[in-house]
């Protein structure tokens, strides 16, 4: 087994990431760059260094960070707060480490196999009540493939129910390999344009739409759950979602679910040193009632269920993280 990889969140008791009372498991590294991502700490896969100013005891009181900081990119700021020099800075986080209020901390970390694990097993019991088990999340989990895949087989040798959230950009072995051993794919499909789906996250949509289809006609019993996120400026338009259902409502056992545009994950940018891409902008009300009634007159044979009534999407949840 590939016995470590890079984890940068295990979430519990989440209800909207697969059947049941589910633990999810976010996986570093990513390699699209949406523009909307409310996980940014996910797409590089090494531990990165996070700073919340507001936690900082500044420069006058406490100067332990500046005393291990050896690259030099610990400096005085506004306020006499930290700032950090990104393009100077390492990441050997050893300031995480050295500061009290935890102002500085490591987004990622280094676990085994057997660790996850055991941290996914103490939730067994609601996992046996509700029908739930663990969920791989990211970024993309299949950014480390081995690690995800040696996840996945460890989790059903243990008998736990698996899903896993993919954006579906990855190799066609890897995410073939690790569809034997789920019973829940969570498939995003951001937009049928392949021009505007390259603009808005860095990548085509072509490999994409080429695995969903492969992945179909491998494993036809697998449940797959294809989400959507409507993103304002994107792909919040009838006639983009209209385009996704008319592309997998001829695909066996797979449903749909349209995710909100949300902006939880913003003040994680400015932790790392980010600029937000979406800046201020917001999805009307109006556009997802309208595309949410489109599901349900026109395509619902795909309404996965509840799906009107979930809420946010795992990113939500992830996004809350702070």
């Amino acid at each position: 087994m590939k016995n470590s990889g890079s984890v940068f969140n295990i979430q519990k008791y989440s209800v909207h990431d697969g059947p049941g009372i589910r633990t999810v498991v976010f996986l570093k590294g990513c390699p699209l760059r949406c523009r909307w991502c409310s996980n940014p700490e996910s797409q590089k896969p090494q531990p990165q260094l996070a700073y919340n100013r507001n936690k900082c005891l500044t420069l006058e009181h406490c100067v332990r960070c500046l005393e291990v900081c050896t690259a030099g990119a610990i400096k005085s700021g506004e306020g006499n707060r930290v700032q950090i020099d990104r393009e100077t800075c390492s990441e050997c986080l050893l300031c995480t480490k050295a500061c009290p209020p935890l102002a500085l901390n490591p987004y990622g970390e280094t676990m085994t196999v057997d660790q996850v694990i055991r941290k996914v097993e103490e939730d067994s019991a609601f996992y046996s009540r509700s029908g739930g088990g663990m969920t791989l999340g990211g970024g993309e989990p299949l950014h480390q493939p081995e690690f995800a895949i040696d996840l996945l087989r460890e989790a059903r040798r243990r008998r736990l129910n698996t899903a896993m959230e993919t954006c579906g950009f990855c190799r066609w072995e890897d995410l073939q390999t690790a569809a034997g051993y789920l019973q829940t794919l969570l498939y995003d499909i951001k937009s049928m344009d392949a021009e505007k789906h390259k603009a808005f996250t860095g990548v085509s949509n072509e490999l994409i739409l080429e695995n969903l289809n492969r992945v179909r006609e491998a494993l036809p019993k697998l449940s797959i759950l294809v989400r959507t996120p409507i993103v304002p400026g994107f792909n919040d338009s009838v006639e983009d979602v209209r385009a996704i259902l008319q592309h997998i409502q001829g695909l066996p056992n797979v449903r749909f679910e349209a995710l909100d545009y949300h902006r939880m994950g913003k003040p994680k940018y400015e932790y790392l040193g980010l600029e937000f891409p979406m800046g201020d902008q917001m999805l009307e009300a109006e556009r997802i009632k309208q595309i949410r009634a489109l599901i349900r007159s026109e395509f619902p044979h795909l309404c996965a269920p509840s799906s009107t009534e979930k809420g946010q999407s795992r990113k939500s949840a992830a996004g809350r993280q702070t």
